[in-house]
């Protein structure tokens, strides 16, 4: 296998975290495998992953909403304030009934949202996306959300969506609009992404 080109000094011009030691580890040993592998590629990469988690900070969805959040983000679960006032502050069941009967999960009361939440460095969410990324490391899908927590879990399923959405095409050409809208669904955020990506692309010497 290939050794990885991405150094920790460079890692540590990119991202601010003060676990990047762990996250360097993790990178070093992932990224060569998922063919993440040119001076593009890995600039690109910890680009978007940077921007998707806060510079690595948030590999767990934030879902502690407030009632008038619930409304604004998710109207169509919460169309009015006496049912979001219910569940306000409680990420467990807005996880439960924003994600509820899609993406293969089961219904409310299966518990189903809060166990697939979004977790990793590109958040993975829903039993579908979960039981895909641990069918492709051999393990159960129970398994898979306590690997997610880790830093290796959570940087190996940024990889993983990499890999299956061929986003190397898009690095390969220097595309950010391409790679936000594969990742992203449209453009938000795209300012900052750009700005981490120019960023990246220095340190990696482009």
């Amino acid at each position: 296998m290939s050794k990885c080109i991405l150094t920790l000094d460079q890692l540590k011009q990119m991202v601010k975290n003060r676990h990047i030691e762990h996250w360097y580890r993790a990178l070093e040993q992932l990224l060569p495998e998922y063919d993440i592998n040119t001076p593009h590629r890995v600039a690109h990469f910890i680009a978007q992953c940077a921007h998707e988690s806060g510079s690595f900070a948030f590999i767990e969805e934030n879902l502690n909403y407030r009632a008038a959040s619930l409304m604004n983000t998710f109207k169509k679960y919460f169309p009015t304030p006496e049912l979001a006032q219910q569940y306000e502050r409680k990420p467990q069941m807005i996880a439960n009934r924003v994600y509820a009967n899609r993406m293969g999960n089961g219904d409310e009361a299966s518990g189903d949202g809060w166990r697939y939440r979004g977790r990793g460095l590109i958040q993975l969410t829903g039993k579908d996306n979960y039981t895909f990324f641990a069918g492709s490391l051999g393990i159960p899908v129970e398994e898979a959300a306590d690997y997610l927590a880790t830093f290796e879990g959570a940087a190996q399923s940024a990889c993983f969506f990499w890999e299956q959405n061929k986003l190397n095409r898009f690095a390969d050409v220097n595309d950010v609009k391409g790679l936000t809208r594969a990742i992203n669904g449209g453009f938000i955020g795209l300012e900052d992404r750009i700005k981490h990506t120019n960023h990246a692309l220095h340190v990696m010497g482009l």
